[in-house]
């Protein structure tokens, strides 16, 4: 089992990052939304401590993730199980704003915790791949039940296996991870998988943040 807390600038997060999340893309917001970007981020950076944890298993575990995950997955030698999280700190944060009624500082927020959430996997991907470098190995793209056929419900058979060692995060009886920043799921490592692009086309899941991403 591989733990690690993180720290903010070790995560990388612009504000571009956030614009991009809340549906900008390549324009920007107007001044008053950008002056509040910049300063819910010194905010945040005072005190996040997203954290990972991550795992390697030889055999595929025993899951419904459907054809377009399991086709992703082909030739993979191990898998990796990862969950990965803004914080209980974070997300209290959320629970601040909304209490306060300020929507507009809400919804910066809520930006803010996916990206949050995305960056600490890429950082968990990262510490992935140096551990199986010496194996020559590479890794798939990460999934995640909810996607691409990977029934939620699925989580709880995936959280279990870490044996308490979920970064703080818990589930909820409708599969629902709290914090609710946070993600987990499955990588295929191999010396003959690949990492590719996310194939929105295969999928019909229209609220994927990939897919947005890709709009």
């Amino acid at each position: 089992m591989t733990e690690k807390t993180l720290s903010f600038e070790e995560l990388g997060i612009t504000a571009a990052d956030v614009y991009e999340q809340m549906g900008y893309h390549d324009a920007q917001p107007d001044k008053a939304t950008q002056q509040e970007t910049a300063m819910i981020l010194k905010e945040v950076s005072q005190w996040l401590r997203p954290r990972f944890s991550y795992f390697v298993v030889n055999k595929q575990p025993d899951f419904e993730m459907g054809n377009i995950i399991l086709r992703q997955l082909r030739g993979s030698e191990a898998f990796a199980l990862f969950i990965c999280t803004s914080g209980l700190k974070f997300e209290t944060y959320q629970q601040r704003l909304k209490e306060q009624g300020d929507m507009v500082r809400v919804f910066i927020a809520d930006a803010l915790g996916s990206v949050i959430a995305e960056k600490c996997a890429d950082q968990m991907e990262k510490a992935l791949q140096e551990s199986i470098d010496k194996l020559g190995w590479k890794h798939t793209n990460r999934f995640s039940p909810g996607y691409c056929g990977w029934h939620v419900s699925q989580q709880q058979l995936l959280f279990p296996l870490f044996q308490g060692h979920t970064c703080g995060v818990k589930l909820t009886d409708s599969s629902l991870m709290v914090p609710i920043k946070s993600v987990s799921g499955i990588i295929g490592l191999g010396e003959k998988v690949r990492k590719l692009e996310y194939t929105c086309g295969l999928c019909d899941f229209k609220q994927c943040y990939k897919r947005k991403k890709k709009a």
